[in-house]
């Protein structure tokens, strides 16, 4: 596990995951410890919303609130 302390040091460790080598733990000071797990996905963002919503736009209306916030 690494300790990380720079978003750039999170980003060079992420971007150095691969198929074969797809788990990465990290060290945050002050905040924990994470694993991060690369995961294939090549739908767009576009084609999950429609697979969500059938293919309908959500009016604002619609959206229901967080009762935690």
């Amino acid at each position: 596990m690494e300790e990380v302390r720079t978003l750039e040091e999170l980003i060079e460790r992420l971007s150095k995951l691969t198929k074969e080598d797809s788990i990465c733990q990290v060290s945050i000071p002050g905040k924990g410890t994470f694993t991060i797990v690369l995961q294939e996905d090549y739908r767009t963002v576009n084609n999950r919303l429609d697979d969500e919503n059938n293919g309908r736009v959500t009016s604002v209306s619609e959206l229901s609130r967080n009762p935690f916030l």
